[in-house]
């Protein structure tokens, strides 16, 4: 474990002064990311990039910041890195055996953090999370990025005491099963400023996420076909034989001149691409908690043509951010119609809903509450 004594030495848990317990008055807050690739990269997904978020907003607040994440991280607060997985593929999800060696290693980590370094709260941004819960004490704050119905039956009702769960959207905190508690959803920001781009529109689309089938960009191609525009498509390629099978048969003869796949892009290809295209198409055949692609196109003054799954319902606002359309048909005439929405009114919704200021400060303000013993559920679904 990396030596912590360099960033000073944690008073004990409740200590008064200032936010409760922590560091001269501060908090001590352990982050655990996902252990199975390194977190402040360009290519971060909306977990890593919470993560890193809240690492520097806590660090802005006076407190002190633990991040558990693997080896080759960038953080702002101390990181306790985990050696990378050996033997594993770019991109390839580590088989079952592996998994489970690599959970038992970081959930003994975070054992070991919170007893030797007087933390103050855990904040578990993992889908394995029941996994990683440490002995009964200090205060858990686990963070909801699938859709509920992918985690194990049992997870979401935790018996460990000061357990507490919080989506990412108001759709997801809805779906939540019978019996279920959740705390009000903190919806995920983005870097509004660094975002923020003034390019001339052009008569293209784009399609950004993992190549998988649930995210339907079949669709979205047919739908471009249809009327004839540009569409560029970018994202990581999935190593799953179902994924390369659907990029195979389902992609790859629906691309032409006009019709292109990218792969992976950078920060900077991706912004000014969202800037200058008519829409984002969102066309996702399961529900997406967080919307992530959406959110970046609205600060990108791009507007965003979408199935209503998940949280694209609600980031949506038909004639104001996009449109929101139930099949390829709708979807090629929404592309035309994107014409007649203001750049401005796209920003202005990111800016005041999704920001990663906003995102931050309901964080550090829940994770007072919590270390205090005031969060409360919105109540059992």
């Amino acid at each position: 474990m990396a030596d912590l004594a360099s960033s000073g030495a944690p008073a004990p848990r409740g200590q008064a002064g200032g936010a409760p317990g922590g560091v001269s008055g501060g908090l001590t807050v352990l982050s655990v990311a996902s252990p199975f690739a390194p977190i402040g990269t360009e290519n971060d997904g909306p977990a890593e990039q919470v993560v890193v978020a809240i690492d520097s907003a806590l660090l802005r607040a006076g407190h002190r910041s633990l991040v558990l994440a693997p080896e080759g991280s960038a953080v702002a607060g101390t990181l306790l890195p985990l050696p990378r997985v050996h033997g594993m593929a770019q991109g390839t999800p580590p088989d079952d055996a592996a998994r489970t060696a690599v959970l038992r290693r970081v959930a003994g980590m975070v054992a070991d953090t919170v007893e030797r370094h007087a933390v103050d709260l855990v904040h578990l941004h993992v889908p394995d999370f029941a996994a990683l819960l440490p002995p009964p004490g200090v205060p858990v704050l686990v963070t909801l990025y699938e859709p509920l119905d992918r985690y194990p039956d049992g997870t979401l009702a935790p018996r460990r005491p000061r357990t507490h769960l919080n989506g990412v959207s108001a759709e997801q905190t809805r779906a939540a099963p019978p019996g279920i508690a959740l705390l009000p959803p903190i919806e995920v920001g983005v870097p509004v400023d660094r975002l923020h781009i003034r390019v001339p529109k052009r008569r293209f689309a784009v399609c950004l996420g993992t190549i998988e089938r649930d995210h339907g960009f079949h669709i979205a191609l047919d739908a471009a076909r249809e009327v004839d525009i540009q569409l560029l498509l970018g994202g990581e390629l999935s190593r799953s034989p179902d994924e390369q099978r659907y990029l195979q048969e389902e992609i790859r003869p629906r691309l032409d001149t006009k019709r292109r796949f990218l792969g992976q892009i950078g920060f900077s290809r991706k912004r000014w691409m969202l800037g200058a295209a008519r829409c984002l198409l969102a066309p996702s055949l399961t529900p997406d908690p967080a919307g992530m692609a959406a959110l970046e196109a609205l600060a990108c003054g791009t507007p965003v043509v979408a199935f209503p799954t998940g949280a694209l319902a609600d980031i949506v606002e038909p004639g104001v951010t996009g449109f929101l359309v139930e099949d390829a048909a709708g979807m090629a005439r929404a592309i035309e119609e994107c014409e007649t929405i203001d750049p401005d009114a796209c920003r202005a919704v990111a800016r005041a809903r999704y920001s990663l200021e906003t995102m931050t400060d309901r964080y550090l303000t829940l994770y007072d509450d919590l270390v205090a013993g005031k969060a409360r559920a919105v109540g059992v679904a």
